[in-house]
Parts: structure tokens; sequence; C-alpha cells
């Protein structure tokens, strides 16, 4: 886990000291070690402030950060013949080689042509780049649940981990970049093209029962690949659907598992955690917060997911505190249910939807899949490295959505009545033993339930000023500060 970041100079000077600006600016990623790459050379170093670039120079570069959380994690860039590798992030299942090592066997014959077929073959949650003469080979996951973002000037094509970083090297027009695709970075700019993008499949006509059953499997199957190389684990637990659902899959593989539950202390819902917790026999650590937790909190996760939106920082906060808790504690990964809303109609805008018919629920819900990485993944991949948390999500897999997605609709979601909605999760989480009062909960969003939102509302009426405006102004100011 940690931060990566690769330019290519469009008037062929050298951008190696343009890439380490950007990898300074990425620092709370990874901390264990950093380094620096061009095609033909590279250079690494447990100090950002040590790496050597004065005998390097190149018109294309990358750089990483690492924070090292499993023992086969190395620093990198890592060099091949004439290229040289970085790679963020996991690949599922596990190989006794490290990551990284993995990509860079693949890539030894030949760098460009290999490169589709990580994304094709691989499953994972993982960016890369290549860095070859003249050129930058990068691809994303296919649900782009490792974050990368790319923007070019007239000076530099680049890409980061972060926005912060393209925003600190004078790019402006910053984007997230298309899951499931490969893109070549030359003087030119950006060229990409899809190899692995999530499709609507069609419709799969079964029946619960059967329906449930083959969900159970890739479920257990994806929870079981993503806790494969380590012994302990935290879970993020509100008590709901899908966390009780992840914890329970998490406690079958025979790790240690540790849930965590925040919010404010008269909420309701933390009664509702211990309660369940304690239906599922499982450690719950339950820590409470106040409104002027909130104030301080407010401006670091706002510069952690870099756009003063109040919907996303709202869920950012409850996951921010949780991951700190975990970190606390002495877990370095985290599962959580991110994903479940969307593939299984949890949210209660489906029902407006179904107005128009089961085809315009499924069209909102497949939309809302492949938009997942901008709206919600992201936002918690950065929030959670910044504790140094490595963020994990079984329903993020790509068997488990490519399934979802075809199931019929009324297998999800009964009627425009449906208050539980998300139906086939339900009987697949009741059929593994999960307690009825967790299996018939209603969702409740985490920024209420929490009480996160509440006190958001709270401190801009102090101010005098709209949610939107509150947040905004903070957003403005944490910005400003880390400038000067």
């Amino acid at each position: 886990m940690g931060a990566i970041a690769t330019a290519v100079n469009k008037k062929g000077e050298n951008v190696v000291p343009t890439v380490l600006s950007m990898l300074k600016q990425l620092e709370h990623r990874g901390t264990d070690a950093h380094g620096l790459a061009t095609a033909n050379s590279t250079n690494t170093s447990n100090s950002i402030e040590r790496l050597t670039i004065k005998n390097m120079s190149s018109d294309v570069a990358l750089g990483h950060n690492l924070s090292h959380i499993l023992p086969k994690d190395r620093p990198q860039p890592v060099s091949g013949e004439n290229f040289a590798l970085t790679f963020e992030g996991r690949l599922f299942p596990r190989s006794a080689l490290s990551d990284v090592d993995v990509i860079l066997e693949m890539l030894r014959s030949d760098s460009q042509k290999n490169a589709s077929s990580i994304i094709k073959r691989l499953d994972g949650s993982y960016v890369f780049a290549i860095a070859c003469r003249g050129r930058v080979i990068a691809g994303r996951d296919t649900l782009g649940t490792t974050p990368l973002y790319y923007g070019e000037n007239e000076t530099s094509s680049a890409m980061a981990s972060e926005r912060k970083a393209l925003w600190a090297i004078g790019i402006k027009d910053v984007k997230s970049f298309p899951p499931g695709n490969l893109a070549l970075i030359t003087t030119h700019g950006f060229a990409f093209q899809p190899v692995k993008t999530i499709t609507q499949p069609p419709l799969k006509p079964t029946d619960m029962k059967t329906a449930t059953k083959h969900l159970q499997t890739l479920l257990s199957e994806s929870t079981k690949e993503r806790l494969s190389d380590i012994k302990k684990d935290a879970v993020a637990f509100s008590g709901g659907l899908d966390s009780s659902l992840i914890a329970m899959l998490a406690e079958t593989c025979g790790i240690e598992v540790q849930l965590i539950t925040v919010g404010f202390e008269d909420q309701r819902e933390l009664h509702h955690a211990e309660t369940a917790a304690k239906a599922l026999e499982l450690p719950l650590h339950i820590q409470t917060y106040t409104l002027e937790d909130v104030e301080q909190t407010l401006p670091r996760v706002l510069w952690l997911i870099e756009e003063p939106d109040v919907m996303k920082v709202g869920v950012a906060i409850p996951i921010f505190w949780t991951a700190e808790i975990a970190s606390k504690l002495g877990f370095h990964t985290l599962l959580a249910g991110q994903g479940a809303d969307e593939l299984f109609g949890g949210y209660q805008r489906y029902l407006k939807d179904y107005a128009a018919g089961v085809e315009a629920v499924r069209s909102s819900m497949y939309h809302d899949v492949t938009t997942c990485h901008e709206k919600n993944f992201q936002r918690d991949n950065k929030v959670c490295s910044f504790h140094k948390m490595e963020l994990r999500l079984p329903f993020a897999d790509r068997e488990v959505v490519k399934y979802s997605l075809s199931l019929p609709t009324h297998l999800k979601i009964e009627s425009p009545e449906d208050d539980l909605r998300k139906r086939v999760l339900r009987r697949t989480a009741q059929n593994l033993g999960m307690p009825q009062f967790i299996v018939n909960k209603t969702k409740k969003a985490v920024q209420y339930s929490t009480g996160v939102n509440k006190a958001l509302r709270k401190l801009a009426r102090r101010e005098n000023l709209t949610l939107r405006e509150y947040v905004k102004r903070v957003f403005q100011k944490a910005y400003s500060e880390r400038e000067t």
C-alpha cells in the first residue's frame, strides 16, 4: 500500500524533479520507503529527503511511496529490461510472490503487449505504471477500487494516487482514470484503451434458492481471498446487513476478527451494533465522538477526499474514525461492505425508479456500480490510507459484481413499496444463520446513523451558513493552510 506518481514532459525536458515533488505531496500515503525511476535507472531510499536525483535525467519518470503492510511488500519502483514498474494495491487471490513481482514476471517478454493482460487476467484492487523510453503505460483494475487520477498542461502529462499531487505541479483539470482501461502516455497526452470494464450482463433467469446459494459461494470466496494473507482483520461495523454479513464470512476464515463501531453517544444505532455483535459472538470496540471532534476532523478529511461534497464528507468522517481506531488497535487491514447497496438495490431512491419499470431500476443500479469508484471507493481508500490502513472490499469482486448484475430485479426489490430491498442478500445472510433482527434491519446511511450529518448542520448554523457553504469554506481554508 502507498502512492504512485508518474509524468511525461512534453518538451523533452527532465521530469524527475517533477515526480519527486508529486511524491512529497503523497507522503502521508506511505513513509516506509520511497523510490524514483526512469526507463533505465532506479533509486530508492527510506527517506524521501534522501532520494538522490542529481544523476537521474529523463523526460519520463515514475515514483512510489511505500506503506509496509505485509512482509512481502518491498520498495518500488522495480526494474525490468529497458523499463521500470510501479504497482499500487493488491492482487486476489494471493501469490507466493509479491504483487509487484507477479506483474514484473508478466511484463518481462513484452511490457506493452502484456500490460493489457494484467487487467484481463488479474483480479484485485490495483493500479500500475510502466516507464519505457518516451512513454508510460498505465492501467487500473476493473472496478477502480484503488484511486488513480490523471491530467495534463502545457508541459506535462501526469498521473497520481491523489489529485493534490497533480494540482501541485500546475495541473488543474484532474480526472479519475477510467477503471478497466490501459493508457499510453506520451508527449501528445493520453490515449485510453478499454480492456476489461464492467458491462451489463444479460439477465440470468433463476429462482431465489439458486441465487442465494451461488451468491453465498461467491461472497465466501471473495472474503477468503481478501483475508488469505493476514491473521487478523478489523471490520467497519454498523450492525446492519452488509457489515454483519462481511463479519460472519470473515469469522469463518479462521482469523481474529475485531468489529469497530463509531458514532455519537446519544445515537440509538450504537446500542443496536452492540446487540448485533453479541448475537454474532464477535468482539466489538465502540468509540464515541462529540461535536468538537467533528469540527477538528472535518478539515483533515476534506483535505484527504479533495472535494467539498457534503454527502461524501458525511460518510468519510466515520470511515476516518474507524480506520484511526483500527490502526491504534494494531490492525493493518479493514474490511467493509461498500458496493452492496449498488449491487442489490439498497438505496431508497431505487423505489422511485421502480415506478418506471424494472428495466429502469436495473439500468440505474448498473450506472451506480460503474461509478462507484468516483462516489465511494476513491474517497474511502484515501481516508484509510492516511492511517496506514488497507481497505478491502469483498463486494467489489469481479465475479460477485458480474453475477449480481445478472440477477432479475425482483430478487432484489419486490415492489415499489419494498422498504427492505436487497432481498437476495438478506436471504443469503439468513441461510448463513444471521439473527433475524439483523436480517430485517432497514438501511440507515452512515452519516445519519452515526450522528455526523446532524453535527455538521449544527456547526454550519453556528456560523450562520448553509451546510454546503460551511463545508466549502472549511475546504478552501484546509487547502490554503496547506499551501502556506
